[in-house]
């Protein structure tokens, strides 16, 4: 009998545990800003800015991503232009290899710029990583938030950045890349702070500058003939941090800044009801069937926490309007149960 009963148990619990990885909330860890999400064979591979460190998470669901074992996979050395501040990694996984873009500087933020990093093994988190260099163009401005990706045979990279070598606007920047570590073209300003929405960045009177505008976090999505080109906007210290959009044809040249058209409203922002502020610098991944889009991105629990260690992962499902656009809907509020991304 106590063994029927025991076994009744295991059974129950193995039941309420596979239930459990079909649903989540948000967040989905308690700190990390600027997460990023790869779909590599059967498993997803995630990333946050760490400031020290380049680490790696792997889970075959997202909605477990609490539970998966996090990995630092590469540290810096002391005393290079590349050792403090790491921001924004991004795990890419380009003719058979991985590469982590990150930006990175001394310890001194004018001195940001990116880099890279690459690994031959078929896991990122094994193999060895080896430093590849610093990804600029001609310029060598500062530069951050850097991300790849392919169109039609060219690899593209997209970053922020200042338009000279004084902080006070950051904008979008794009230029074609001759292989995973060498940018080829001149950089071509395609975005840079227009509406008001995107013009929040007070720092105060005693700061050096006292106000800064931000486009920032670009991120490329591509559905049908259209890629749209989603960024953060207003200054991350502030609550009215928000996504914006972009939007190009495909076979437009995308060095062109006439072919990119600027949404006039953010596509996802705060909503105080739900008290989810400061929402952005987001990425995006398909569930594991492929039938479903989601969205991740970072945000904070309560107003004035800023860009500190309060910003959250959390991720949501979205949809497409008959328009062809992404529809992202509100941020969801934390401790709503979702269901977790469709399996195969």
């Amino acid at each position: 009998m106590k063994t029927v009963v025991i076994s009744c148990f295991m059974l129950l619990f193995t039941l309420i545990s596979s239930a459990q990885q079909k649903t989540f909330t948000n967040p989905l860890l308690p700190s990390g800003a600027d997460p990023w999400v790869i779909r590599h064979g059967d498993y997803y591979y995630y990333t946050n800015s760490t400031g020290s460190n380049l680490a790696i998470w792997k889970t075959k669901n997202m909605a477990d991503l609490g539970r998966a074992q996090k990995q630092v996979v590469w540290t810096p050395p002391a005393g290079k232009s590349y050792s403090k501040e790491l921001w924004a990694p991004e795990l890419h996984y380009l003719s058979g290899k991985w590469y982590i873009y990150f930006a990175a500087d001394d310890g001194d933020n004018n001195d940001h710029r990116m880099y890279v990093i690459e690994n031959q093994s078929d896991d990122p988190t094994k193999g060895t990583w080896t430093f590849k260099g610093r990804v600029g163009d001609a310029t060598d401005k500062w530069a951050i938030d850097g991300s790849v990706f392919e169109h039609r045979g060219q690899l593209f990279m997209i970053w922020s950045g200042w338009e000279g070598d004084f902080n006070g606007q950051q904008d979008i920047y794009i230029a074609k890349m001759k292989n995973p570590w060498t940018i080829e073209s001149k950089r071509s300003k395609i975005s840079g702070p227009l509406f008001d929405w995107e013009k929040n960045g007070d720092l105060g009177k005693n700061s050096n500058p006292p106000h800064v505008n931000v486009n920032e976090g670009p991120e490329i999505l591509i559905h049908g003939d259209k890629l749209f080109l989603i960024y953060s906007a207003s200054g991350c210290w502030t609550d009215f941090y928000a996504l914006g959009m972009l939007t190009a044809s495909a076979g437009s040249d995308f060095l062109d800044p006439n072919s990119w058209k600027k949404s006039d409203k953010p596509v996802f922002q705060r909503s105080i009801e739900k008290s989810v502020y400061a929402p952005g610098h987001n990425s995006f991944f398909k569930s594991a069937d492929g039938k479903e889009d989601w969205i991740i991105y970072h945000a904070n629990s309560k107003a004035g926490q800023g860009c500190g260690g309060f910003r959250s992962p959390r991720m949501q499902k979205f949809t497409w309007n008959a328009d062809g656009t992404p529809n992202f809907g509100e941020p969801v509020a934390e401790g709503t149960v979702l269901k977790a991304p469709s399996d195969k």
